[in-house]
């Protein structure tokens, strides 16, 4: 088997990958679905981290915005985070894929603390590991969280999959002219203010020269193709 362009990734999935078109904020369908694109990833030589958002099921900073104290409202969206991550966990573990779940905030009960050189031990053992609970701190995003975690793994690539199949210069559900990017750099997702990863998440990335990949992770097997170099999508780099 040939060496993979990025052995070591981090793929980052937004909680609403999770829903399902009935309205449950997990579909156990759907979730299935994305554990067999994880499986494939690994079946094909890759190492995986994966970290889950959890807005399909709360947001942090929309429930602020309602009158929730930020830091409360971050801390519940953490938690919503380590449901997904468990949920995914489950999917994986059903189809025999070894899968642990590290928490950034520990509950030795359901997952285990975030330790750096476990993870690593997990990832060299083959199994795939689920970082939750963001940076463990509010005011930041899982965006964050995944970026954090990419540079502390050493990981090749961050791998984020959406609904949309890339970077547009503007939003292409609301604007049909829009005109997507092979390849963008940070700064200039900075300086347009395009609608990657919040910003530090970029800066960080950035600082470490972790390429972004965002691709659409609803599309089937999309994210093995993306890994072979087809399939449709953006990558962030520090050079054109």
């Amino acid at each position: 088997m040939s060496t993979p362009r990025y052995k070591r990734i981090l793929l980052k999935l937004s909680g609403e990958v999770l829903m399902g078109e009935g309205g449950l904020a997990i579909d156990p369908a759907v979730t299935a679905r994305v554990a067999g694109e994880i499986a494939d990833a690994r079946g094909a030589g890759h190492e995986l981290c994966v970290v889950v958002g959890g807005g399909n099921i709360f947001r942090g900073l929309s429930a602020a915005a309602k009158g929730i104290e930020r830091a409360t409202a971050d801390y519940m969206g953490m938690l919503a985070t380590v449901m997904n991550a468990l949920a995914v966990q489950n999917a994986l573990e059903q189809i025999g894929v070894e899968t642990r779940v590290q928490s950034a905030i520990p509950m030795a009960s359901v997952c285990e603390p975030f330790i750096r050189r476990r993870a690593e031990r997990h990832l060299a053992k083959g199994r795939v590991v689920i970082f939750a609970a963001g940076v463990g701190s509010p005011f930041f995003t899982t965006d964050s969280g995944a970026a954090l975690r990419a540079a502390e793994m050493k990981c090749d690539a961050l791998f984020k999959g959406t609904s949309v199949d890339g970077v547009y210069d503007a939003d292409p559900k609301k604007v049909a002219t829009a005109t997507r990017y092979e390849t963008v750099t940070y700064d200039s997702v900075l300086s347009q203010n395009l609608k990657v990863m919040d910003a530090s998440a970029i800066a960080l990335c950035r600082d470490n020269d972790i390429p972004i990949v965002v691709f659409n992770i609803r599309d089937h097997g999309n994210l093995a193709a993306v890994l072979r170099g087809e399939g449709v999508s953006t990558t962030v780099t520090n050079r054109n």
